[in-house]
């Protein structure tokens, strides 16, 4: 797990006077204020200390991000299954393509293991020609390590339009990163998509 490096403008946003709580480990979350009725609210809508957490001890990531899918109207999904191995390299390599006008969401399968997770957030940048034009975040929430009864969560991002018009045709680069409040990385990749006129 890393964190981004001073100079690194894919973070993030913050909030002014907001103090991100001390991290603190699955059992003390469990075990903390027992008789505070919000804070049992908000521990039972986590799932904590529902069901066996199913997080391999030999992997010591918290997030596994396991699917990313390209929803579109009316089209079959673009699924790719990041279990596999070269994934990450064959989303750099092979570009989506996208219809000017269509509309699209992203949506992602992951798995959380080890601790509770706080802030999970996906960013991304757009550049065309080495020039940015478009920079999003997309705030996942907050999540507890999986159980056998609930053994991924699933998150559908806010659908947006691909520009239409011929400025807008081309070949798109994307940075994309999943990142907690923490500032931890917890997966980082380039794709890339094409703008074209149709889906040929």
């Amino acid at each position: 797990m890393a964190t981004p490096q001073a100079d690194d403008d894919l973070v993030p946003s913050t909030t002014q006077g907001y103090k991100l709580g001390e991290k603190k480990t699955v059992d003390e979350y469990t075990k903390l204020d027992a008789e505070d009725k919000a804070l049992a609210r908000w521990k039972a809508s986590l799932g904590l200390g529902v069901g066996d957490t199913i997080g391999d001890p030999n992997d010591k990531r918290l997030v596994v991000i396991l699917q990313l899918s390209l929803e579109v109207l009316g089209r079959p999904d673009v699924v790719l299954d990041l279990t596999t191995p070269n994934a990450l390299e064959q989303l750099a390599s092979k570009p989506f393509t996208i219809k000017e006008g269509a509309q699209y969401s992203m949506k992602v399968q992951f798995r959380v293991q080890h601790e509770v997770i706080s802030g999970l957030r996906y960013l991304q940048k757009v550049q065309r020609k080495s020039i940015q034009v478009d920079k999003s975040e997309e705030m996942m929430g907050s999540f507890a390590p999986n159980t056998k009864q609930n053994p991924l969560y699933e998150k559908k991002f806010a659908q947006e339009e691909a520009p239409s018009g011929m400025l807008y045709r081309g070949h798109y680069e994307v940075h994309s990163r999943f990142m907690d409040d923490d500032r931890n990385i917890h997966l980082e990749f380039h794709w890339t998509f094409d703008i074209k006129k149709s889906w040929d």
